[in-house]
């Protein structure tokens, strides 16, 4: 393991890890304090969201970070949408590719509707009923495009020769930082307006994917908490978790 100064983050690098993000909570319950960054040159059980496998192959980000923002826990999502921005910015600043960049909600940031990277939120929240920590595990696609079922998956490398994880993530700790900085000032609103100039285009066709149905919609915007506002049978309603399924994915089940 190597261990870097960088600004408000101290950013650890391991040659090979289980999990970043596993790593950072294990540390979160021995009372680390916030601003740890964690960067995997390899893991061997990486995480996606609700479970799934995380293919992490040596060339690709895998970095997580610690947080401890001390808010009432139906904060936490926004702290997907606060990454993506950061993540949007920073993969826009290496390569020409800011018009092909779409975040998808609420923890997607799309290549040409390909996935390119991921985020994933873990969290504790306290007897009070505020947020103990946050763990942002951040995967992004450098140099590899390890496949997903039913998804379609992009890398950096198809257009630019892309950077090292370690510099990548120094980059996008950056990045974060301002965000962060952002948020702290001009509070959420600044956020999701961020968010909402990359991700869909509103009025866009969404199918909705929660535990027992599926909902079909129009995207009607971001709420005040970060949830996904879809226009369904002429009303809006809100939904703060649920799988956005792509017009592949979509294709995919109806066949099914």
């Amino acid at each position: 393991m190597s261990e870097a100064a960088g600004g408000v983050w101290r950013l650890r690098v391991h040659d090979e890890l289980s999990s970043t993000s596993d790593l950072c909570r294990e540390l979160a319950g021995q009372g680390e304090p916030e601003g740890l960054a964690v960067v995997a040159l390899r893991q061997t059980k990486g995480r996606g969201s609700r479970g799934r496998a995380w293919d992490s192959p040596a060339g690709n980000l895998h970095l997580s970070v610690l947080l401890r923002p001390g808010e009432w826990a139906r904060s936490a999502g926004q702290w997907a949408l606060l990454t993506g921005v950061a993540l949007w910015q920073t993969l826009a600043d290496l390569a020409p590719i800011a018009a092909a960049l779409r975040l998808k909600w609420p923890n997607d940031l799309l290549l040409d509707g390909r996935k390119l990277a991921g985020i994933l939120i873990d969290n504790s929240v306290g007897a009070s009923g505020r947020l103990d920590w946050v763990v942002v595990g951040i995967g992004v696609n450098l140099a590899h495009a390890p496949p997903l079922a039913g998804r379609a998956t992009a890398s950096l490398a198809e257009l630019v020769v892309p950077p090292s994880p370690v510099a990548a993530a120094e980059r996008l700790l950056v990045r974060l930082d301002e965000w962060r900085r952002v948020r702290q000032r001009e509070g959420f609103e600044a956020i999701r307006a961020a968010w909402l100039a990359h991700g869909p285009p509103m009025d866009e066709p969404i199918t909705l994917k929660l535990r027992d149905r599926l909902v079909e919609g129009v995207f009607a915007g971001l709420g005040d908490d970060g949830g996904l506002k879809l226009r369904t049978g002429g009303e809006v309603e809100t939904f703060t978790t649920g799988d956005v399924l792509l017009a592949t994915a979509v294709a995919l089940r109806s066949k099914t």
